[in-house]
């Protein structure tokens, strides 16, 4: 009996001494993190002006990080928010969690350094060191030129300082311990594709979120084979296939009719009536894209593998009419 209780006694501390290892490395040895860059960014005209456009038409940085008027299509961002964050994503949302969206002004990032923002846009690393939720595109940001992440900072330092304040995110278990291995430190591609060059509709594709936005996922995955299928389930509204077939995706589109759908809502949107859907595309964010860019991605987008994938864009309330 003796023996019995000290080979249970043994494998119990075996046991605790395993978990607490994971939970040290977990803790200790991870996000998988760099120090931040030494880098200070010039903030030349060129750059703040580049910075601008990326912000406000490509990357849309300042999409999740504005207020919204969300009585309109598309919840255009209301004049004099912008960068201040303060928005929260939620349960009610069917987020795992309450994320709030952070200030980004120059009251915000003061005690950042360039370099510290540059880890956590392109790496999901908090300056503190605290692993960044996805809903922050990270992983699409990593794909930036070095150029290109420092005029978004550039722009960034710019921005009229406004004095919100948001609360720490909190994430429900298990998720708040997941999450921190999905950091990687990024390395940035240090030139960025000319128009024209072979690499430049991709590029442009990849920082405008197309596929992080319009891939179905399962469990924060992106399911193979289903790139710029549609799918992704926004909770209200699921993306749009992109993709070349000709039945379920936009290989009907010609170039202009794909330029001038995200001109559309150039002049602002309308309001949204009560049971109207909405959106989350930033359709008056990316109206402002240059022809010869969105030219660029209908480029590419033509050379993706077509995929058969009928959408439902909103199932929940056409299941809610039905029943």
């Amino acid at each position: 009996m003796r023996r019995i209780l000290k080979v249970l006694v043994i494998l119990v501390v075996l046991v605790l001494l395993g978990v607490g290892a994971a939970l040290g490395y977990l803790f200790l040895g991870l996000p998988k993190s760099m120090p931040p860059s030494a880098v200070k960014v010039a903030r030349t005209p060129e750059q703040v002006a580049r910075g601008a456009y990326l912000a406000n038409h490509v990357t849309v940085c300042l999409d999740c990080h504005s207020g919204h008027d969300n009585t309109r299509y598309a919840n255009p961002v209301v004049d004099g928010t912008q960068g201040q964050g303060g928005e929260t994503f939620g349960h009610k949302d069917g987020f795992p969690g309450e994320i709030h969206i952070p200030n980004i002004t120059p009251a915000g990032l003061a005690q950042w350094s360039d370099g510290e923002v540059m880890r956590a846009m392109t790496s999901g690393i908090s300056r503190d060191g605290h692993p960044l939720f996805p809903l922050m595109p990270y992983p699409v940001y990593a794909e930036l030129s070095q150029g290109d992440a420092e005029a978004v900072v550039a722009y960034l330092r710019t921005l009229p300082a406004r004095g919100t304040v948001a609360p720490p995110s909190t994430l429900d278990f298990p998720l708040s311990l997941i999450v921190r291995t999905i950091p990687t430190p990024a390395t940035l591609r240090t030139d960025t594709p000319q128009p024209g060059s072979p690499d430049y509709g991709r590029y442009m594709a990849t920082i405008a979120g197309c596929q992080f936005c319009h891939t179905p996922e399962d469990k924060g995955k992106q399911l193979p084979g289903m790139e710029f299928a549609g799918g992704h389930d926004f909770g209200t509204v699921k993306s749009a296939n992109i993709t070349p077939d000709e039945l379920t995706g936009i290989g009907g589109w010609t170039k202009e009719a794909f330029i001038a759908r995200f001109h559309t809502y150039a002049n602002g949107s309308a309001p949204i009536a009560a049971g109207d859907h909405n959106t989350v595309m930033p359709w008056l964010m990316f109206a402002g894209m240059k022809d010869e860019d969105l030219a660029a991605i209908y480029d590419y987008l033509r050379t993706v593998k077509p995929v058969k994938h009928a959408v439902e864009k909103w199932p929940a309330k056409e299941e809610k009419a039905a029943g």
